[in-house]
């Protein structure tokens, strides 16, 4: 029988300590790494300017490997960092940059024309086959690098959204969806040959049942809306099983399908992989019901069980993480032995908060600890650590998994 992990919060400070108990299987040490400008407390603000250290805005981080490489969206400055190897100290500069001409410049599309080493808004981040795939959310594209890029403004080799790496317009200039389209793609996923996108703006999942290999390729394949033209949110209609507002992140826990809901304040979880369109998930967290989607389930404060625009979604053994984004924390739930028990279940885990009704960013409104969060967008697992997008304190943590 696995023991629950006691988390003692603390602050940059080691001496710091708060005795909390909170029981996802984090280190005790708060995060092991981190990634970015680290505030003292002399400061008032973090500096945001583009620099090989400094981010803006993270929304998204991909570990190739448990020993790296590492790369990661800084959304706000629109570009792509890549460290060699996983880091290990914290600000270690990043050896790669992909989107801008150096470090030290930013802007959309490098403030210039689109193109296959250009970003504009990059958000999720994915390994895809033996190469890399990014959502280019204000490009209304994603793109993919067959291998793995190991230096600066690699170019793409696929764009799929977009018939090829110089257009950006929504849905190709049409008012209507298609198999071949995105509106602002947020999140992508890749699993033993199949690709999976969130379209965030056409309100559904597109999933290829083999990874594309042509520019524009249109999917197999759509979750959350009746066919591949519709983009209301939630079908047009009443929220239901099968209906999305703004889904944003997708992984496998097991065999089973998880995409966050964010719009509607839920995790949705289907049982295996959908082969058919529109079919509904199986349970979801962070409501009492699927038709019923308000923040928090209607109160102010949050619960165990409710949810907060929750953006990111990560796994670990048994342990389904989730980015509760505007409740600033993480929430933990255990497989159970069946996915059906879920519906409704409280979380089994805290991070980022005093206890299961605090949603204050770094808790309490005060400086940024190590174990603390401000609208964290991301989080990703590799091995035995936890890589978590703390856009709101610009940040990347690297905090360590106790599988034990």
């Amino acid at each position: 029988m696995d023991i629950p992990i006691i988390i003692n919060p603390i602050s940059q400070l080691p001496s710091e300590t708060t005795e909390i108990s909170q029981y996802l299987p984090l280190s005790s040490q708060g995060a092991e790494v981190i990634l970015g400008n680290i505030i003292e407390p002399q400061q008032l603000v973090i500096p945001v300017a583009p620099s090989s250290i400094e981010m803006f805005g993270p929304r998204g981080a991909c570990l190739l490997s448990e020993t790296g490489p590492l790369w990661v969206s800084d959304t706000g400055h629109h570009r792509l960092l890549g460290w060699r190897n996983l880091p290990t100290r914290d600000s270690q500069p990043a050896d790669w940059v992909i989107g801008q001409p150096d470090f030290y410049h930013e802007g959309q599309n490098a403030k210039g024309t689109p193109g296959s080493a250009t970003l504009s808004v990059p958000t999720g981040i994915c390994a895809c086959g033996e190469g890399l795939a990014v959502a280019d959310a204000w490009n209304h594209r994603v793109l993919i690098w067959k291998n793995l890029p190991e230096d600066n403004n690699v170019p793409a080799d696929l764009v799929l959204g977009q018939a090829n790496f110089i257009d950006t317009e929504p849905n190709r200039g049409s008012q209507q969806a298609s198999a071949s389209t995105m509106h602002w793609p947020y999140g992508v996923f890749y699993h033993q040959g199949q690709l999976f996108v969130a379209d965030t703006g056409n309100r559904r999942v597109l999933i290829w049942h083999q990874l594309p290999t042509e520019n524009g390729q249109p999917a197999d394949l759509v979750l959350g809306q009746p066919d591949m033209i519709s983009r209301n949110e939630n079908g047009g209609g009443s929220p239901t099983a099968a209906s999305m507002r703004w889904c944003h992140d997708i992984t496998l826990w097991g065999e089973n399908l998880v995409i966050s809901d964010a719009g509607n304040h839920r995790v949705m979880i289907w049982q295996g992989i959908p082969t058919e369109n529109n079919a509904p998930c199986a349970v979801v967290l962070g409501q009492k019901s699927f038709d019923f989607v308000e923040m928090n389930q209607g109160v102010y404060l949050p619960s165990a069980s409710s949810l907060s625009m929750p953006y990111g979604v990560g796994v670990t053994e048994d342990w389904l993480v989730v980015a509760d984004t505007a409740n600033s924390r993480l929430l933990g739930w255990r497989k159970p032995e069946s996915i059906l028990s879920l519906q409704g279940l409280v979380a089994d885990g805290l991070a980022g908060q005093m206890n299961f009704q605090s949603k204050g960013e770094n808790r309490n409104f005060g400086l940024p600890k190590r174990d603390s969060l401000n609208w964290c967008y991301g989080i990703k697992i590799c091995g035995n650590t936890a890589v978590i997008a703390d856009s709101g304190n610009n940040r990347i943590l690297l905090w360590q998994i106790n599988n034990s």
